[in-house]
Order: C-alpha cells, then structure tokens, then sequence
C-alpha cells in the first residue's frame, strides 16, 4: 500500500477531494468485495450462527493489508492515514461487510495507538488476530462507559453492548483502577445478544477472573478510539447512504407504470433531489472528519459535526429505498434490509446524533438558550 496518499496529514488547509490514490484504493476493495459480499451471501450469513464473513476478512486484511493501514511501517502496518481508512469504509458500508473492520482495525488499533502496545498492534496489523474494545457501542466520545473490577491481578465483571466480541481474538478492558487492559478472548465468556444490525453483532463479555495484561491508562485510550471510531462511522454512513440512493435511481428508471419510467413522476424526482443533496453534504461532512482525524486538527468538532449530520441522512436515504422500491423492498431476499438495519443501528453507535450536537455546542460555546 502506497503511502504518498497520505499527504493531507502535513498540508496547511483541509482537502476533502478523493487523490489518485485513493480513488485507486477504493476500486479494489470493490471489486475485492463484489467477490467476497455479494447481497446474497450477506443475507444468508445473517441466518446462519456465524455471521461474521472470515474469507472476505482474510482477503482484506491479509490480502490486501487494510487492516494495518493506521499502523506504523515500524509496527507491521501501511503507515496510512485516517483518508485511506474513510475509503475502505465507505465501500464496506456500501456492502454493509459483515467484517470486524470498524471495531478492530479502527478502534482496537487506535486505543493500542494511544498505549503504544507494539507487539498487539503488529497482530492486529496483519489481521491474524482481531482485536475488540469493550465498552458498549452506543457510548459516545467523552461519554462515561462501564469499567470491570481489577482485583489481585484478575479481571471480574460483565460489559454488554460489544460489537463483534464474538469474533475477536484479544480483548481491551477498561478496569476500576483506570488501566486499560490486554485479555485474551478465550479466557472470557462471550455471549451473543439480540441484535438489530445481524452484520455487526453485539455480545455480552462476562469476566470471571480472567488475566490481563496492563497496556496502559484506559481514558486517553477510550476516548482516542471512540473519537476515531465515531468520525470514520461517517464514512461508513456516507457508503450506505449512496448504495440507497445509487440503487433507487437505478429501479426507478426500470420500473415501469402508465407505460413511463417511474422515475420521471414530479413527486419522486423531487423526493431523490432532495435525497442526493443531503448525500452530498454528508459526504462533505465525512470527508472533513477523516482528513481532521488524518491531520489531528480541530478533530472534536469536526467528528461532532459529520455524526450530528450522518446518522439522520443514512436512515433517510435507507428509509426512501425502501419505500420507493415498493413491494419488492420489503422482502427478505432484498438488501434494502440489510442496509436500513445498519443504518438504524448506526444511528446511536458511538453516540446519537442528538448526543454530537450537544458536543459541538459545548465544543464552539453556543449554549441552547
């Protein structure tokens, strides 16, 4: 992986324009992805006991080295920036990928960042070995989250809401004494919840005196990864809403009533310009996040401003397709589901939209009257 993309991260001013390089990333782990997540597969994963998709995890992290791209050259990884990681999952949102991409390589890998563990994150690097945060996935950058209780050198207590515990190989603790701590998954009990999002599934991890490994302090740890987590989520968001829009201007030219293209009728033209402009500005809104993360520059505001824009527009943009596909939208073997599920689940992970508006006001002193 060429690392010359990267060149937002020393530039002065902001730009949210894709490069060479990444445009050329993205059209390989598309096609990457039309091989290993084709809607069919996806859906009939989400009926099975294992959702999560190995293979495609293979090609992408051993394949094609994505999962390494935020770490450093001298650790195993790409040495990439936060740009090349909003690219990879744009296009996994846009497959809705049942892979542990955004939990492992993103927010595992940044916690291990922050506590400079070199040889997890040459693990996590070549994506032999998958790493999991456990703290739940509706807590927001910032925001309290549950700690388990360190007690003569083992861990006790159960943490709920983790999203793809169930596939993960090393699991990061946050503990009472404020360490962040490094525990292998088969010394806990994992224990699959009830999930809406069937392509990231939540579990519950039961600590029973398991043995950690004190990494580092768990705040700046926490609270680097769930902001890195939250502001590349955009992206991901942004990849789900085009698929929705992309797909329904697709059926809508297609389908056919009166003898004319249902997409010529005022009434959905309308509804689909609107559609495409909110899509626009999310994509504007997500690209300043990655390249804020990238560059580590007024990175709070502009992960609270993409996520209080993100979440409403990818359920918008879920919402309409299904609506304007009509019958056939609703049925299972669709993957407008798929796509509304995650859209939905997306809404309130690493904080609801409502929650990032409350922090940009803070952020930029302007308190609600």
């Amino acid at each position: 992986m060429s690392t010359t993309s990267a060149t937002s991260a020393t530039s002065a001013q902001p730009d949210l324009l894709y490069s060479e390089e990444e445009e050329a990333l993205r059209a390989a782990v598309r096609d990457l992805l039309r091989d290993h997540c084709d809607a069919p597969g996806v859906i009939a994963r989400t009926e099975s006991d294992a959702p999560h998709d190995r293979e495609a995890w293979k090609a992408l992290a051993d394949g094609m080295g994505l999962a390494g791209l935020l770490i450093p050259e001298a650790h195993g990884g790409q040495g990439a920036t936060h740009r090349e990681v909003a690219v990879v999952l744009e296009e996994l949102g846009r497959a809705v990928a049942p892979v542990p991409y955004l939990t492992s390589a993103v927010v595992a890998t940044e916690a291990l960042l922050s506590c400079e563990a070199a040889d997890l994150l040459a693990d996590l690097a070549t994506g032999r070995r998958i790493g999991a945060l456990t703290v739940a996935l509706h807590i927001a950058p910032g925001a309290a989250y549950k700690v388990v209780r360190h007690e003569d050198g083992a861990l006790h207590g159960e943490l709920t809401g983790i999203a793809d515990a169930a596939v993960a190989d090393v699991l990061l603790v946050p503990a009472d004494d404020g360490g962040l701590y490094a525990v292998d998954a088969s010394a806990a009990t994992v224990t699959p919840q009830v999930s809406l999002d069937l392509t990231r599934p939540l579990a519950t991890v039961t600590l029973d005196g398991a043995p950690g490994r004190l990494l580092g302090d768990a705040e700046p740890a926490v609270r680097r990864a769930l902001l890195a987590g939250a502001g590349l989520l955009a992206s991901e968001q942004l990849g789900l809403a085009e698929w929705a829009l992309t797909e329904t201007v697709r059926y809508l030219k297609e389908r056919k009533q009166f003898n004319r293209p249902v997409g010529g009728f005022q009434a959905l033209k309308h509804r689909l310009a609107q559609l495409w402009l909110e899509v626009v500005n999310l994509r504007a809104a997500a690209r300043n996040a990655a390249d804020a993360l990238a560059r580590d520059e007024d990175t709070a505001v502009a992960v609270a401003v993409a996520q209080a824009y993100a979440a409403p527009v990818a359920v918008h943009a879920a919402e309409e397709a299904l609506q304007l596909h009509g019958g056939i939208g609703m049925t299972w073997e669709h993957p407008i589901h798929l796509c509304l599920k995650r859209a939905k689940a997306d809404s309130i992970a690493y904080g609801t939209a409502g929650a990032h508006r409350g922090a940009l006001a803070e952020l930029v002193d302007l308190q609600a009257p």
